[in-house]
């Protein structure tokens, strides 16, 4: 099992532990609410440090990234991030991840840590035709989130000058401890915030200031579990729940992030035909009407007929109701008022558009 630099750090703090994709990491520590209403109303900071970082370089790194993203990097400017996906050649999702491009011969994909090996061997797989070199770093590059709508004012008192006049999906490099890290304005949270890359050896020299200099806004520490209540507001897909290799991006609501005028990329054959032909399923959101908190793989109900299945589902603490997602069949995409299985009970529950929170 792998520990993040940070382990022995959440242990003394209380955290409670989980496995996750291969890791040992903290789930909460105060608890679910708490951490996910301080990022919601003022800061809070995670240990991402299991994330995948895998770095692209070489003369042709442009069209490398090109050819195996759906976004258009070539229009992405230096400095600049992006959402995107790696799809496979059935344009099923193999990752989706944030790509930051430092020039045309330099790149670095954030991918999940569920996935890192196999985005890795996906990349290498690729480059066969292309002057590139490919290099995981996620066992040397660190990963700290600074999430809330405080997040800038901690940032420059931790870090004096980076976050003034970053730009959201911006970053830059930043001399810390005699190290370079990378700030990026992004996040998972739907919240303002940074993400914060750094080396291992000063990522807990880095946690106990950003803890330190956070008390006076009331940060609190975060886990995954808040992690995940905050996404699911936001409606954000999660690998493994709403995307994974036999899901496409029509499918998932997602076509925004697919630019299919930029030329031929893997998958894009596939993808043109998904919009030409139709799909059979259809992500939706949906809140409950009745008693009951959708999990993960519920059957999704119309009359005494299964139409879907649960992917994600919460009680929201922004909103204070039980909120969910989940594929249903094309032919029944519209419907309002549905039920979801909740163990031996049917409970109804009515479509919700995505996000189901705004700030």
């Amino acid at each position: 099992m792998k520990k993040t630099p940070l382990y022995h750090v959440h242990k003394e703090m209380g955290a409670k532990m989980m496995e996750f994709s291969g890791w040992l990491m903290p789930v909460q520590y105060e608890g679910i609410k708490a951490e996910h209403l301080a990022v919601r109303n003022s800061v809070g900071v995670f240990d991402i440090s299991h994330m995948g970082e895998i770095e692209i370089t070489g003369k042709d790194s442009l069209n490398f990234c090109q050819f195996i993203t759906t976004n258009d990097v070539k229009k992405l400017k230096y400095f600049h991030a992006q959402y995107t996906f790696l799809c496979n050649e059935i344009g099923g999702f193999v990752d989706d991840v944030i790509l930051y491009k430092f020039s045309d011969e330099r790149f670095l994909f954030c991918v999940n840590a569920s996935n890192c090996e196999k985005a890795f061997h996906w990349l290498c797989k690729y480059k066969k035709d292309y002057d590139v070199d490919i290099t995981d770093r996620s066992l040397v590059c660190s990963l700290v989130a600074i999430q809330g709508p405080d997040s800038p004012k901690l940032l420059e008192d931790v870090l004096n000058g980076v976050a003034t006049g970053l730009k959201r999906f911006c970053f830059t490099n930043f001399k810390w401890q005699n190290s370079e890290l990378i700030i990026a304005r992004t996040g998972y949270t739907g919240e303002d915030g940074f993400e914060i890359f750094l080396p291992w050896d000063i990522c807990e020299k880095f946690w106990k200031i950003v803890i330190d200099k956070g008390k006076k806004y009331g940060i609190k520490p975060c886990g995954l579990g808040c992690r995940d209540t905050l996404r699911i507001e936001m409606g954000y897909s999660l690998y493994g729940h709403e995307i994974d290799e036999e899901t496409n991006p029509v499918e998932a609501g997602l076509l925004r992030y697919v630019k299919l005028d930029k030329g031929d990329f893997i998958g894009s054959e596939a993808l043109r035909s998904f919009i030409d032909n139709g799909v059979s399923k259809k992500l939706i959101g949906f809140s409950m009407i009745d008693p009951g908190i959708p999990r993960h793989g519920y059957e999704i109900i119309k009359g005494q007929e299964p139409i879907g299945n649960v992917t994600s589902g919460t009680m929201s603490p922004s909103i204070g109701k039980s909120i969910g997602m989940g594929y249903v069949d094309i032919q029944h995409s519209s419907e309002d008022e549905i039920e979801i299985q909740i163990r031996k009970n049917k409970r109804k529950a009515k479509q919700h558009s995505l996000p189901f929170y705004t700030n």
